[in-house]
């Protein structure tokens, strides 16, 4: 009996390891996307914002080729193109469009808390696309959560590192509604690609979509290379387009897309405190009030929804019976 317990002790050891894994990577994602917001307003402080999303897409991108050969190894489908298509033109591309232009008029901690709305976007995207059945506060928490957003951008004095709060926190806002599309379309593909592929191809399409926005009349190439900077790129590029992304792509793969969005409030906690530590940035005590009224709508939001099975999703197709 002694031999029985002990392996069924380890099966169920392991079991807990394997279900704990996903919300492992949820968590280790969201801090490094807090710790993005750092980084980015580091980076195009000196950079364009074109150069420096194109740059970080493009290290994403040789890092997969030299170091994941095997992420070529996928089961294609005809018609899956549109899902990946609508994926990559969310996120990268319109995603980072708004949040690099929004980070150079807003500070990094206004915009953080912005994403605080992204679990409530999905919600309510994941009733329209999806068909789950949303709890009757979702509305009204939706409402609240946007009253805050606004109430914090509107709360935001102009400043040297934030010349214009209002419209840069309405980009992120932007940038979340494109995030919101990305785990939708996210979560479709993930019932049949790996989320590394699909990390890979959001590191090729965006450099690719990025690359002609170099030649842009208003596009301003670098004429120096700070070190901090740099740095700052790179670490977008490596930790975050491919380790965050990555963590989140497996993560919203083995969890519901509403329970996975629940964990981008981490994110605002994680880049305040960095936002404190690295930038200097502060929080007045309107800003502090708008907060906590987009925390509160967003937890009045959050009720179970039912959903469906995967088959509803994304039906089979011939010869995957």
């Amino acid at each position: 009996m002694g031999t029985f317990m002990t392996e069924d002790f380890v099966l169920a050891r392991s079991f807990t390891h394997s279900a704990a894994l996903p919300y492992a990577a949820l968590v280790l994602a969201m801090a490094l996307w807090g710790s993005s917001f750092i980084a980015m307003k580091v980076a195009v402080a000196a950079f364009d914002p074109m150069v420096v999303v194109f740059s970080r897409m493009g290290i994403a991108s040789i890092i997969f080729v030299f170091c994941f050969r095997d992420v070529h190894v996928i089961r294609y489908l005809p018609g899956d193109w549109k899902p990946i298509a609508f994926m990559v033109l969310c996120e990268p591309f319109f995603y980072f469009l708004f949040e690099a232009y929004g980070l150079k008029l807003t500070t990094a901690s206004q915009a953080s808390m912005v994403t605080s709305l992204l679990p409530v976007l999905v919600a309510l995207a994941a009733s329209l696309v999806l068909k789950e059945r949303l709890a009757p506060r979702t509305w009204p928490g939706f409402a609240l959560a946007v009253a805050g957003v606004f109430w914090l951008a509107s709360g935001g004095a102009p400043s040297a590192a934030a010349p214009n709060p209002l419209l840069g926190n309405f980009m992120e806002f932007a940038a979340m509604v494109c995030a919101a599309g990305y785990t939708i379309a996210l979560k479709r593909l993930s019932l049949r690609y790996s989320p590394l592929f699909l990390t890979a191809v959001q590191a090729y399409a965006g450099t690719l979509l990025f690359f002609p926005s170099l030649f842009l009349p208003w596009t301003e190439l670098p004429q120096s290379f700070p070190l901090a900077p740099v740095l700052a790129v790179v670490y977008l590029g490596a930790c975050i387009s491919i380790v965050a992304y990555g963590c989140y792509n497996y993560g919203i793969s083995r969890v519901p897309a509403s329970r996975a969005g629940a964990f981008v409030n981490l994110i605002p906690v994680f880049s305040v405190i960095q936002g404190y530590l690295f930038l200097d940035e502060r929080f007045t005590g309107t800003q502090c009030a708008a907060s906590a009224l987009v925390f509160g709508g967003v937890f009045l939001s959050q009720g179970r929804v039912h959903e469906q099975k995967p088959s509803a999703v994304l039906p089979a197709r011939h010869g995957d019976e």
